[in-house]
């Protein structure tokens, strides 16, 4: 499992969505949370020189920048490419699934979702990783 000191940027337009993540990830341990409430907000966060971001739980359906426009962008950069990135979704349609896996997300959670939702899919994606 990842290190509870690990800095999750947690990226929703609704600040009541951030507050459950955070709710759901403080549960299982973690710590040391930065909130975004867009895909745009987010690169910010993530592109600063003083970034120290280790995982990224965002939404989808954003204003401004989607997640999946976050993802592409966090998977083009070569500082952020390797980053743990995981997308919530109000939806599950098969194409959807299809292009967040094509741009390289490490998992897909469907809304709503609860804390040990959370925990299956961090134990995989850091199992995962720890594979690679």
């Amino acid at each position: 499992m990842f290190d509870p000191s690990t800095h999750v940027l947690v990226v929703d337009d609704m600040k009541t969505m951030r507050k459950l993540v955070i709710r759901a990830c403080t549960q299982l341990g973690f710590t040391n949370f930065t909130e975004a409430g867009d895909g745009a907000e987010a690169w910010g966060v993530l592109s600063s020189s003083d970034s120290k971001i280790g995982l990224v739980i965002s939404d989808w359906n954003m204003p401004n920048s989607t997640g999946l426009d976050l993802l592409k962008r966090v998977r083009s950069d070569q500082r952020t490419g390797k980053l743990p990135f995981i997308l919530l979704t109000a939806e599950s349609e098969a194409s959807q699934v299809q292009a967040a896996v094509a741009a390289g997300v490490d998992s897909y959670l469907v809304k709503p979702f609860t804390a040990e939702a959370i925990e299956a899919k961090l134990k995989q994606v850091y199992a995962k990783r720890q594979a690679a």
